[in-house]
């Protein structure tokens, strides 16, 4: 008997509903034990093992990555890549619920994985670390973690009122540090003997302030002074500065960043300092959404009883999935914590993250997930396109990186 989207998404429903209580455990225990960028051990260790006890065939330490997670099941042609992110923030744990990320993305993955002989599919759950600070997909993008995937998705928790998938309009970031290198003196007794590298971080951010009148609307110029000197009574000789730009526009961005670096050259050059440049993390790209996926996604949380404003645009941050959506099929939506109005990298948002609105958000956004695949897999157009894109791509397309 062929499976029906209908029959499939019954049987999903019916999953969730019966690993709620295992899950939502889950969820409580990374909420409860919160792990930064690259140090999320235990809760990649929960994820190999929630899946490992549901069949999964699990690879903890993944791609070289020591908090990087791989769970496949399933042989079917068309590999389906589900995203689950855990690191949380420093000082407030999980303000941006990554609790909830994890929880649908391995939800959806336990509520497909009966499925997947009859839909064609091979499940493939990506645990990602550090999203918040690094850029955790770049590095597996880089070792090649897509490059079996026909298509990938996620969701990532909000407040307010469900919005349309894309509604999220993701932007472009790159962050660097910068390096200004002078010549020590005294500051009283022979300061004509000094290069001042604090003057050349001044002249910069000061060029900076200047220069944002001049860029576009939804660019984000921001940056500190992480070391500025040791004494009053010394000239500095060395300054670091911290700098990221953002915009929702590839082109805008790179632009921008070339703008922006010019201030710090011409720091450089009218205080008489060296300088040099280098990336903290990798760049982020926006999220480009998939109309198929994007489409399955808005009709799963209408079946589920949600109900979407199609006024609400999410703008302002950023997300290393952005950088899996220019190369694979993919979508980043968003689910709500209903009744929060909570800004996420807050301290109530983390506490929203862990409440009952919370919970309902995880597993509303596990079965989600899973019944935007199983249309996309079960919609002969869809699929067709799909297997054909991952078909048409050169082999290695999958390991790259943004360039600013």
């Amino acid at each position: 008997m062929t499976l029906s989207p209908a029959d499939a998404k019954t049987r999903i429903s019916a999953a969730v509903h019966q690993h709620r209580d295992q899950l939502l455990a889950f969820s409580h225990a990374i909420h409860q034990d919160p792990e930064l960028a690259y140090e999320e051990h235990r809760a990649a260790a929960r994820v190999g093992e929630l899946l490992t006890s549901h069949g999964f065939d699990v690879t903890v330490g993944a791609y070289g990555l020591d908090t990087a997670v791989e769970a496949t099941y399933g042989t079917g042609d068309m590999t389906v890549t589900v995203c689950a992110e855990y690191d949380a923030l420093p000082g407030i744990g999980h303000a941006c619920g990554h609790n909830i990320i994890a929880t649908a993305g391995v939800g959806a993955a336990i509520a497909l994985a009966p499925l997947a002989a009859e839909a064609g599919l091979r499940v493939k759950l990506l645990g990602t670390p550090a999203e918040e600070h690094g850029g955790g997909k770049v590095d597996l993008l880089l070792a090649g973690a897509w490059e079996d995937s026909t298509l990938s998705l996620m969701v990532h928790g909000m407040s307010g009122l469900d919005a349309p998938c894309g509604a999220f309009a993701a932007q472009a970031v790159q962050r660097v540090q910068i390096v200004f290198t002078g010549r020590a003196s005294h500051a009283a007794a022979a300061p004509e003997h000094g290069i001042n590298a604090g003057a050349a971080a001044t002249l910069a951010l000061t060029g900076i302030g200047l220069l944002r009148q001049h860029l576009p609307a939804g660019v984000s110029v921001n940056a500190f002074v992480q070391h500025g000197g040791e004494v009053t009574n010394i000239i500095p000789a060395r300054t670091v500065v911290q700098l990221e730009v953002r915009s929702p526009d590839i082109d805008v961005w790179r632009e921008t960043y070339r703008r922006v670096l010019a201030c710090f050259e011409g720091a450089a050059i009218a205080t008489g300092c060296e300088w040099s440049v280098e990336p903290t993390e990798h760049p982020y790209a926006p999220v480009n959404s998939d109309p198929d996926l994007s489409r399955f996604w808005n009709v799963a949380l209408g079946e589920l009883g949600r109900t979407i404003d199609p006024n609400t645009a999410l703008r302002g941050g950023s997300t290393d999935m952005g950088n899996v959506s220019q190369v694979v099929p993919a979508i980043h939506p968003t689910i709500s914590i209903l009744g929060s109005t909570a800004a996420p990298h807050t301290p109530d948002f983390a506490a929203a993250a862990a409440t009952p609105a919370g919970d309902q958000a995880a597993l509303d956004g596990a079965t989600a997930l899973a019944m935007t695949v199983i249309d996309a897999a079960l919609d002969p157009a869809v699929r067709a396109d799909l297997l054909r894109r991952q078909a048409e791509r050169p082999a290695g397309a999958t390991r790259t990186t943004l360039q600013a």
